[in-house]
């Protein structure tokens, strides 16, 4: 038997029922012996082989687990030694009571019935065949098998019941080991993005930044070529091993710390983006007012827009606009360059790693519970508009 929380209720009753058999049969043995009769040895010889018989049952419904053809022999001759010690002494009709709850438990709920009225019948027979007939040896024995009935009936019920909670609960917990393997799962992907859109806008493109100083400064004349071009080069690196310890420290943005969203990007854009050919209008106060993680967030999206502006855009100059309003902020990155159709990118997702930028952009705004409005055409220039309500990017 499965253990749940009625199992100590099941085990008790089936405990009990065993001890009310062995303590009838007991009661059967001791009147033998009290008040003996011509039949008092065949009496207790039986009521032993009775008791013999139903502790075999016992021990074999453990060993062979619930063969119902092996119960059903074993319970008939069970049956049919109680009618004979039953026809030997009239004592033995307290035993048909235990008999009852066997009757159910081994042949089911219809037979189990059918043989409760037919030994109920057999026991009123009996006790009226030794002695008199009486309301007592009539009534006695239908209460004790409606008793039996109803506690037998109830018994099975439980036990069902127990069998659906039990299945029941098996299927919560593999749900729930389930569900808690899917968050898992997500968390990690969920971090996994998290970390490509960081590594993206921040040391890619300085390793691109660098890439492209270092270019220059190979094509560099003079006598001590291209050495402001290894300045910025140099600064650049030191700027994206910073970004890196970071994201291992998981710590905030460090252009964030101190200076503010407006300050940092104008750093970037008097250090790298100037370095690149890219002069970069910065509209944005020093004193803005915004969670740590929005002005991150608009950092990074700045990062990424300004490095595919550099890469793709041919552009000649570039504006970053950050408007606040009444619980809204727009954040605006526009250039002269030479636009692209937006519908074509939106068509082939990942079809050029380049792209992954845009689509980084779109996931950081995503996350914030804004929207990115990208307007763009060929010899258009283009200009990436974040609107964010700022109770739900908090």
């Amino acid at each position: 038997m499965q253990h749940t929380a009625l199992t100590p209720v099941f085990v008790g009753l089936r405990t009990g029922l065993h001890g009310l058999f062995v303590a009838l049969t007991a009661l059967v043995i001791v009147r033998a012996v009290v008040a003996p009769t011509d039949s008092e040895i065949a009496v207790i010889s039986l009521a032993l082989v009775l008791l013999g018989t139903y502790g075999a049952g016992g021990v074999a419904a453990r060993a062979t687990s619930r063969l119902r053809a092996a119960g059903v022999v074993w319970l008939t001759a069970l049956t049919i030694e109680w009618v004979v010690l039953l026809w030997l002494t009239p004592d033995a009709a307290y035993l048909v009571f235990p008999l009852f709850f066997l009757y159910l438990h081994v042949v089911g709920s219809w037979w189990g019935t059918i043989a409760i009225i037919v030994s109920t019948a057999i026991a009123i027979c009996a006790l009226g065949i030794h002695g008199e007939w009486t309301v007592g040896g009539i009534v006695g024995p239908i209460v004790g098998a409606a008793v039996a009935l109803l506690i037998g009936l109830g018994y099975q019920a439980l036990a069902r019941e127990a069998q659906q909670r039990e299945v029941l609960m098996q299927e919560l917990l593999a749900t729930r080991g389930q569900l808690a393997a899917t968050e898992r799962e997500a968390g990690v992907l969920a971090e996994r993005a998290r970390l490509a859109r960081e590594i993206h806008d921040t040391v890619a493109q300085g390793l691109s930044s660098i890439q492209m100083l270092l270019h220059a400064a190979e094509r560099a004349d003079g006598e001590r070529p291209g050495i402001e071009h290894i300045r910025l080069a140099r600064e650049t690196a030191a700027a994206g091993l910073a970004d890196t310890r970071r994201f291992i420290r998981e710590l905030t943005p460090p252009d964030l710390d101190d200076r503010g969203l407006g300050s940092a990007l104008r750093r970037l854009a008097s250090t790298q983006w100037a370095a690149r050919g890219l002069p970069v209008d910065v509209r944005v106060s020093d004193a803005v007012e915004l969670p740590m993680h929005v002005q991150t967030a608009l950092l990074r999206i700045a990062q990424g827009a300004i490095a595919n502006v550099i890469q793709h855009a041919d552009a000649y100059s570039a504006m970053i606009t950050l408007t606040i309003g009444d619980d809204r902020v727009e954040f605006t990155i526009a250039d002269d360059g030479r636009g692209f159709d937006p519908s074509l990118v939106a068509a082939v997702p990942g079809a050029k790693s380049d792209s992954f930028g845009l689509q980084a952009t779109r996931e950081r705004v995503d996350q914030l519970g804004g929207t990115l409005t990208v307007s763009s055409a060929p010899g258009t220039g283009t200009s990436l508009t974040i609107e964010l309500t700022l109770r739900e990017a908090a």
